[in-house]
């Protein structure tokens, strides 16, 4: 069954170009569910075993995972897991994997993102320079967060950018989760800021190095990037919300809220599905009713 495993795992790796994180999250997942009906069963996973696996089987399984703590948002992430590698083992052992597959999806509240107010937004950007006293580290840090707000990437990528994709042009191609890659307009403002921290930084980075340097020269860690805005958030009185990520979700909901069209947000975002993106209207929704019922107090 192990060996079953890491064969699945390569094919995820190889065929849905997923990341070492998803790949991690599904070893983790499946590896707890194996053993739990190992333990359930009184024996050693396989595939005879796996054939036998009922709903009221999952149902315990489920159960066991809830009481230890797990989320009912981890859950469900961990039953599609189990629900795909038992298909893929049904397909390749030719037993029916109906119970499994069947089981129903812990029910959840999706999170909302958590973007920044659009003045809380450009005083992040006037704030984050000023948290260090090294003009060329300053000026990095302006233009790793100008990019993760002015252009909607995520931290990896804006960090991911190479000596090749410099000078920046008016659009910029950006390879994001699953090899996905899109086209991103980059505003003047963003190579500005690119370019003026390119004039100080005392690191020359090659065409296949990165552009953003720690102190010693290595690449930039996202771990100071969040502590940069960490630090900038603490001076504007701003929620722990106000991270890295949050510039991105910033990004989508003032181009949502200026009347941006959702397929096109959806493409410079590079996200799969649309209804991923569409989590940005209920945003928006939740701010207009927000002023709405500050306008109109309930008596």
């Amino acid at each position: 069954m192990a060996d079953a495993l890491s064969l699945w795992l390569d094919q995820r790796r190889a065929l849905n170009a997923a990341s070492e994180n998803t790949i991690d999250a599904y070893r983790h997942d499946v590896s707890g569910y194996l053993g739990f009906m190992g333990q359930h069963f009184g024996g050693p996973m396989g595939v005879a075993m796996m054939a036998r696996v009922s709903q009221r089987d999952v149902r315990s399984w489920m159960a066991h995972a809830r009481g230890r703590g797990l989320s009912a948002r981890s859950l469900a992430r961990a039953l599609s897991a189990v629900k795909n590698f038992t298909r893929w083992m049904a397909e390749r052992e030719g037993f029916d994997a109906t119970h499994v597959l069947s089981a129903r999806t812990p029910k959840f509240q999706k999170k909302l993102p958590r973007p920044l107010s659009e003045d809380a937004a450009q005083a992040m950007l006037d704030t984050v320079e000023l948290q260090s006293e090294r003009p060329w580290v300053a000026a990095r840090d302006l233009a790793v967060v100008t990019l993760l707000y002015g252009c909607g990437l995520r931290v990896s990528e804006a960090l991911g950018l190479t000596g090749d994709d410099m000078p920046l042009q008016d659009v910029l191609r950006i390879t994001g989760k699953g090899g996905k890659e899109r086209i991103v307009p980059v505003l003047p403002i963003a190579r500005h800021a690119v370019k003026d921290y390119l004039r100080q930084v005392p690191f020359k980075a090659g065409a296949k190095e990165p552009i953003f340097r720690g102190i010693r020269g290595g690449p930039l860690s996202p771990r100071l990037v969040q502590k940069v805005m960490q630090a900038a958030r603490m001076q504007l009185g701003l929620p722990a919300t106000a991270t890295p990520h949050a510039m991105r979700h910033s990004f989508a909901t003032h181009l949502l809220s200026a009347g941006g069209d959702l397929r096109a947000i959806q493409e410079l975002l590079g996200h799969s599905s649309l209804s991923t993106t569409q989590t940005y209207t209920a945003v928006d929704t939740a701010r207009l009713m927000e002023v709405y019922d500050k306008a109109h107090p309930r008596a």
